[in-house]
Formats: C-alpha cells, structure tokens, sequence
C-alpha cells in the first residue's frame, strides 16, 4: 500500500504522514497534525492543533481531534494531545488537548474503542485498552487506567481518578475516584461490588479474586474508619498485588474522594 489522499481532502502541507496513510473525502488535517503509520481517516474527520495520532488508528466521519479546549482559562498556549496505536475513535468523538493548568496534555492510550460520540476533555489521561461506549463524557483532568469499560451516557466529574480493571454501568454519573477492579453505578455513582466478570475474562486467577473479595469486605465494612480499615487491610494482604494495587490508589487520593458503597451494600 501507498499512502491514499482523496482529491477532496485538506491536507496541511506541514502535516506529517506516516507509511500507508489513508484519508478519505472532506478529511481537514492541520499543520502540526502528525500520522503514524496505517492510520485511517474514513471521511468528514477534522485533526488540528499539535496532535500525534499512532499507527494503526482508525477515526471514522465527523470525529473531530485537537482543536481548541473547552476551558475558558485556555490561551492558546501550545498544548498537544497524543493519541496511541491501533485506536478505534467512532463517529463524532472528541478529544481536546491539554492546557497550562493540567501539564499541557492530553494523553489517550493504545488499543482503545471510543464509540459514537464520546469526549476525552483537556488533561486527561488514558491507559491502554479502555472501552467508552456511546456518548461517555468526561470532564478535564480525569485519568483513567487500563482495561477500563464506561458504559453508555455515563459523565466523568473534573479530576476523578479511575482505577485499572473497572466497570462504570451505564448513565451513571461518577464524582468520585473509583478503585481498581471496582464496579460503579448509579445516577450519583456507588461502588457497588467488584468487576467480577472483568476479573475472570482478563485471566485472573481464583485465588486473586478471593483476595479481591475478602479484601473488598475488610475495606469497606461498617466499622471504623476507611483509614484505620486501609492500614488493616494494607498489613494483611501486603503480598497481594492486586489489594495492594487498590491500597496505593486510595492512599494517593488528593483531588476527589474515594467512591464507596451504599451502606446496604458495604
């Protein structure tokens, strides 16, 4: 293959394309736009602003990447948004680059499916092989771990923090940092269990899920505090990767706080 500019396109002399490029009709790609190798512009998609796109990436019509953040504190500093390889970003999705409040960019990982009109705002970061599926939206400075699944319609507040291996249902609105493994629901989100089903089809083992568990029901018990709970929780399982995964994340808390359970589901 060659690389493939429909006579319909817009292309930046500046940009740079990578081997075996394809872009389709009515595509509009800036001059500090960069290609990696066999990406794909389907048609009506739109990359501007200092944007590096991975190898392997497909973005299909009316996607729209890189321009101009929703912040009004934006000031046309020169941030950028970097997005990875082998992404599949669906009709109308979004994604904004950083800005000089937030490290000045928006870091999107490999091997991602963002579907039909969802938005990765300013300064967030996302971890590799995460599923959004249709209309997920997240506000600025979210960060997100990999293997991560938003369902459909869900809202990320600013500065959340999602952990690795989690499940949000769908139409939840989250608020709160979400620990790994966790599984999120709810109109004003809860944690409402562990990602089970998620833990199973990513080769987890059973003695690493009944850990999970046993760990899950020491954290988040009705008595004492979560502190004094963390610090139980931390000592008995500390040769435990995966508790000790979520120890770390809630031990480094800062903008948020911790999602937790209802209290009929603790």
């Amino acid at each position: 293959m060659t690389t493939t500019l429909h006579p319909a396109a817009i292309v930046d002399p500046q940009a740079q394309l990578g081997q075996d490029v394809f872009i389709g009709p009515f595509c509009t790609v800036g001059a500090n736009v960069k290609l990696g190798d066999r990406a794909r512009l389907i048609s009506h998609v739109v990359i501007d602003g200092r944007t590096t796109i991975g190898a392997d990436t497909t973005i299909y019509p009316f996607a729209t990447l890189g321009l101009r953040p929703q912040d009004l504190k934006f000031n046309n500093e020169p941030s950028s948004l970097e997005i990875g390889s082998n992404n599949q970003i669906r009709e109308y999705v979004t994604m904004h680059p950083g800005t000089e409040g937030g490290g000045m960019i928006t870091r999107i990982g490999n091997n991602g499916l963002y579907m039909v009109g969802a938005h990765v705002a300013h300064d967030c970061q996302i971890g590799n092989n995460v599923v959004f599926a249709n209309n997920v939206t997240l506000a600025g400075h979210v960060t997100v771990g990999d293997f991560v699944i938003i369902g459909g319609l869900s809202a990320v507040h600013q500065f959340v923090r999602i952990g690795s291996y989690s499940i949000i249902g769908g139409m939840s609105g989250v608020e709160k940092d979400v620990i790994p493994f966790g599984l999120v629901k709810g109109e004003r989100a809860h944690l409402s269990g562990l990602n089970i089903i998620g833990l199973e089809r990513r080769g987890f083992s059973r003695d690493d899920v009944r850990a999970l568990r046993s760990a899950y029901r020491m954290l988040f018990a009705p008595e004492g505090t979560l502190s004094e709970r963390l610090e139980e929780t931390a000592t008995h399982y500390k040769t435990q990767p995966q508790v000790t995964q979520i120890v770390d994340f809630i031990r480094t808390a800062i903008d948020r706080p911790i999602c937790q359970p209802k209290s009929d589901e603790a």
